[in-house]
């Protein structure tokens, strides 16, 4: 039963693929909606059935279904993995995936290749699904790199745009380079311990009492890159702002429910190698924790003079995820997965709600040229202004409980750490108020006929944004100080958390207290300055000094292209002209040489008897000559 129930999890998502590539034409463009929505809603049923099941019984759900690969004592089976941390994730992938699709019914409408954008997002959900709930790393492995092809074609969707292609060929082969660290980790532990299931990974390591520290500090190290990649870190975060060149609920799907969580998913999922105490490690978690917070400062000032209100959204998403590696390495991964459940939750509202703007305008994306849509599109505007609020953290929205987690936990550990994250918390608020003034407030500053048909959006497109701002607004409730519903439920797969303390004293109300303030000074700000002053941002040429430098996001992409791709460029180029040119000289010379001594050599074969056997006669007489003389 639990056997049939995982594959219909698994492949119920991977039919709606097969059915929109092969009859979406066919079907129209209603039916390939209502067929890849459907698929994704049976896998999320199945989730909630495993979930209370699992909820009930406290056991893990291990499902082999054969050996995959056996080298003398080196196993690996294809098998699933269904336990709390599992479940977790394919509750949002699952949920936010089906709410998406639903939502794509009616943005994508107008499109000719719906049938094609619902097959790549069915594809995306079903790698997704196997990353999750794969028993071992080779199968999360599978998962790991579907997801990032599914990336590759639904960032390029609209692929007769050069820039979106180079988009999509950018998080692809970025992802790659994120991946090879991935597969050396692999490597390394499957060299260490012969084994790359998880709960055989646990054993082994629980039961190995001389770790070598040089051996698992790297193959952790390695499998940290592989995060980095897929999870938009330091320095491998400059795809997923690009990555804004898709249709909007790909961006929602990527930045919410699936790709960039992948990295948290594997660093909590493997929560047993990185709690070892070894020095090694110890180093390890630090560069996590200091990369991590980096990354949260760096994007949250890029993100202040974005104007693109995807972009903007953009770098939040790689902000929020440094705040979650942060956490992930300073050993609370209780506390990352509460903020990734409910940045889920506000984070596809957001986008969501920016694609009812840019839906509404008729594909325009630039805050300068919006304004005043409060009246016009109230329902996009209340559901925006809870997740704004939401992942600003203030007080009784869910960002609020799982942002300070985070910034009580680092300042547990170490108050420089805590400072970078409360500064880029404080930029949050600022340039997410920010975009709701330049977008809702004062007067609509696009074309008169945009403002002739400025309307709110269908309801297929309000009713997953009303659901996900409901979830941002209660989601929270699940880790309360004192009641956390989600440390008790992690407590198998995070054993650390059966006797932790989860209380409020007077140095975290202070802490609180701090962040809220920060928090609402970050949003006075932005109202002071895109409210009262009524400041827009100037045209692209007009911005100067260190406003130029963020808007340009550091020049980072300069720098890369600089270093790594005009080099790549001019070393195949010396390869082209130069090496190929003398090895084709080389080949060539010895077909030359070999055609002109195949051309005097013929001459002699000009079909006299008496001349073939004269040289007869005189080779054999050489051969005997040179056996005496041997002698």
């Amino acid at each position: 039963m639990d056997t049939n129930l995982a594959l219909v999890l698994l492949f119920a998502p991977f039919l709606g693929f097969l059915l929109n590539v092969f009859f979406g034409k066919t079907l129209g463009k209603s039916l390939s909606g209502i067929i890849g929505t459907l698929s994704v809603a049976v896998s999320f049923v199945v989730t909630l059935y495993f979930f209370f099941q699992i909820n009930q019984t406290k056991q893990a759900i291990s499902i082999d279904l054969f050996d995959w690969i056996q080298i003398s004592n080196f196993k690996v089976s294809f098998g699933f993995l269904l336990d709390q941390l599992s479940i977790l994730w394919l509750l949002f992938v699952t949920g936010i995936g089906s709410l998406i699709h639903l939502y794509s019914i009616s943005y994508m409408h107008d499109d000719k290749k719906v049938h094609s954008f619902f097959a790549y997002l069915n594809l995306f959900v079903f790698f997704m699904i196997t990353l999750v709930i794969g028993s071992n790393l080779l199968v999360m492995f599978i998962g790991w790199e579907g997801v990032g092809l599914c990336s590759y074609l639904l960032i390029g969707f609209w692929y007769k745009n050069q820039e979106f292609n180079d988009a999509a060929k950018k998080a692809f082969i970025m992802n790659r380079i994120g991946d090879l660290g991935l597969l050396i980790g692999i490597f390394i532990l499957g060299m260490l311990f012969s084994t790359l299931d998880f709960a055989t990974l646990k054993t082994a390591i629980a039961g190995t009492t001389s770790l070598n520290n040089y051996w698992i500090g790297l193959a952790a190290f390695a499998l940290f890159i592989g995060a980095c990649g897929k999870s938009a870190q330091i320095p491998l975060y400059t795809w997923l702002p690009d990555a804004m060149a898709g249709p909007t609920p790909v961006s929602a799907l990527i930045h919410a429910a699936t790709m960039v969580t992948a990295g948290i998913f594997m660093i909590t999922r493997l929560n047993f190698l990185y709690s070892l105490d070894l020095p090694s490690m110890h180093l390890v978690n630090t560069i996590i924790a200091i990369v991590g917070a980096v990354t949260a400062l760096v994007a949250a000032t890029i993100g202040l003079v974005q104007n693109d209100i995807k972009k903007v959204l953009a770098y939040s998403t790689v902000s929020q995820l440094g705040l979650m590696f942060l956490a992930l390495g300073l050993g609370a991964y209780e506390v990352a997965v509460f903020h990734v459940i409910t940045h889920a939750f506000f984070k596809a509202c957001l986008f969501l709600g920016s694609g009812s703007v840019i839906h509404a305008l008729d594909g325009e994306q630039d805050m300068r040229k919006m304004g005043g849509l409060k009246k016009a599109m109230p329902i996009t505007f209340f559901t925006m202004l809870i997740a704004s609020l939401a992942i600003s953290g203030v007080p009784l929205f869910s960002g609020f409980f799982s942002k300070d987690e985070i910034l009580l936990v680092a300042f547990e550990h170490t108050i420089p750490l805590w400072v970078v994250a409360s500064v880029a918390s404080i930029m949050t608020a600022f340039y997410m108020f920010r975009l709701m003034f330049l977008t809702f407030f004062n007067d609509f500053r696009g074309t008169a006929e945009q403002k002739h048909h400025l309307h709110e959006s269908p309801s297929l497109i309000t009713f997953p944004l009303i659901v996900l701002a409901i979830l941002a607004t209660i989601g929270g409730l699940i880790s309360l100080p004192g009641n956390s519903w989600l440390n008790d439920y992690l407590t198998p797969i995070l054993p650390s958390l059966a006797n932790a303390e989860h209380h409020l004293g007077t140095t975290e109300y202070i802490l609180m207290a701090i962040a809220v303030v920060g928090g609402l000074v970050g949003i006075g700000l932005a109202y002071a300055k895109y409210i009262k002053q009524n400041t827009v941002q100037s045209e692209d040429a007009a911005i100067t000094g260190f406003s130029k430098v963020l808007y340009n996001k550091y020049y980072v992409d300069e720098i890369y292209n600089y270093l790594f791709v005009k080099s790549v460029n001019e070393m195949s180029k010396f390869f082209r002209d130069d090496v190929e040119t003398a090895l084709s000289a080389l080949v060539f010379g010895f077909g030359k040489v070999t055609n002109e001594i195949s051309f005097q050599g013929k001459k002699i074969q000009n079909g006299s008897i008496g001349l073939y056997f004269l040289a007869f006669v005189l080779g054999l007489c050489a051969i005997v000559s040179y056996l005496f003389l041997a002698q």
